[in-house]
């Protein structure tokens, strides 16, 4: 057997965004979507779940480039002066490594996240977060206190390849070393207590995109089991790489859900396109 789920990260950071997971899912093979509490385009990303109910949507837990849910004044380690979390991973982990996050503020910030999340009324069907942060040791503890608390049953182990995509040189492989080999003991915890989780992961990190080629090469050697593949779709690539800072191909991404070329490769090799509420239904 051979299964794969199509993640959109992101889902509720940007109306354009929000666009192009909607169209994915109608048009094309989007099943499944992780929402970021604290986005700008919430409560649409809220109503396009709603209304459709073959989509799983997930909480998108964020400490990094978004917006908090709490009144900064009561997470002060976990934002800057602007009152938003740190813009990037690394900014984020070099506090965390010099012992500068409050681990109390994590828990009640992702708390309010949950929920925020629980509060629509959706089924939550998973959990992940921006730019990975629940591998981190300590935090992954939080998350996986809240989510089974929440009876959310399955998490994303982010356990990338580490050539994949273009070869950025040895930052990159060891940036892909390191995530993976976090992801790797996150998996054993989140195992360990009874969660479920896809087999493999995939998806090209650092900004690059999944493309329509890379999708296609990826179903055709996709190994048995279920294999998520994390993406970033969106409409109007340069609306968006302004409004979010990140120069990625959002466009080239929603192409490849649409693709009828995707479509008739999953039907040639057998592969069924779910999301991680099947996860649990084994």
């Amino acid at each position: 057997m051979k299964r794969l789920i199509i993640n959109a990260d992101d889902f509720g950071r940007h109306k354009l965004i929000n666009e192009a997971v909607e169209q994915a899912v109608e048009k094309g093979i989007l099943r499944s979507a992780t929402l970021m509490p604290g986005a700008e385009a919430f409560d649409q990303a809220v109503d396009i779940g709603r209304h459709h109910s073959e989509l799983g949507v997930g909480i998108h837990f964020t400490l990094v480039n978004g917006f908090p849910v709490l009144p900064p004044g009561e997470i002060p380690s976990l934002v800057n002066e602007k009152g938003v979390f740190a813009d990037n991973h690394a900014a984020f982990v070099k506090k965390w490594l010099s012992g500068s996050i409050n681990m109390q503020e994590v828990r009640s910030e992702l708390g309010g996240q949950l929920s925020k999340m629980q509060q629509t009324g959706l089924s939550l069907t998973h959990a992940d977060s921006h730019q990975h942060m629940h591998t981190l040791p300590g935090i992954i503890d939080i998350v996986l206190d809240l989510v089974q608390a929440s009876g959310i049953k399955a998490l994303r182990i982010p356990k990338t390849p580490i050539f994949t995509g273009e070869f950025g040189g040895l930052g990159q492989m060891i940036g892909r070393l390191g995530l993976g080999t976090l992801a790797i003991l996150a998996g054993r915890k989140a195992l360990a207590r009874g969660l479920a989780a896809p087999d493999h992961f995939a998806g090209i990190v650092a900004g690059e995109a999944v493309s329509t080629q890379y999708l296609a090469s990826l179903i055709r050697d996709l190994k048995p089991g279920t294999t998520e593949v994390m993406m970033h779709p969106g409409v109007i690539n340069g609306q968006l790489v302004r409004d979010t800072g990140w120069e990625h191909d959002f466009e080239a991404e929603l192409d490849a859900m649409l693709s009828p070329d995707i479509l008739n490769t999953l039907h040639t090799n057998h592969i069924e396109i779910t999301n991680f509420r099947a996860l649990v239904q084994d």
